[in-house]
């Protein structure tokens, strides 16, 4: 299994770094993990024009054959177990899944179109680079859970 995220934009939080770092090691036993920072538009640019840009930056690196799934605030909250649930139904029919985030502008519509699976992770507000972090740690606690490990609540 690969597990790929993708976020545009550059995190310069030294302690979210860390949490990515720690997540994306504890996640190499179930697959190959990668992390990529695509490039987020300029704010002088259009919203319309920087969200598409963004998507096409994100379509463009997919496959065919991968499995997108966006982290979208619009769309609905997932517990733990049912992201699990929709992780292992997805691994059922493709070898690489990827995570897909927005920029802090959002998400274009043809991302929201490819998506095989879209969550939101609350109606709070988070940083897309937070989101990211959050993400990790589920995706970890989904394969722990399809796995019959424990996993502290």
């Amino acid at each position: 299994m690969n597990l790929i995220f993708r976020i545009p934009g550059k995190n310069r939080e030294k302690f979210l770094k860390e949490g990515y770092d720690e997540y994306l090691k504890r996640l190499s036993r179930f697959g190959r993990c990668s992390l990529e920072f695509l490039p987020e538009e300029r704010n002088d640019v259009s919203l319309s024009r920087a969200l598409s840009r963004e998507a096409d930056n994100q379509l463009r690196l997919l496959k065919e054959k991968d499995a997108l799934v966006l982290v979208d605030v619009h769309a609905p909250a997932l517990d733990s177990q049912e992201l699990a649930q929709k992780l292992d139904a997805l691994m059922q029919r493709h070898s690489t899944l990827v995570f897909a985030f927005g920029s802090s502008r959002g998400i274009d519509d043809a991302l929201r179109r490819r998506a095989d699976l879209s969550f939101s992770l609350s109606s709070l507000t988070f940083t897309h680079y937070m989101a990211l972090l959050l993400v990790l740690e589920q995706a970890y606690r989904s394969f722990k859970i399809l796995s019959g490990e424990k996993y502290d609540k």
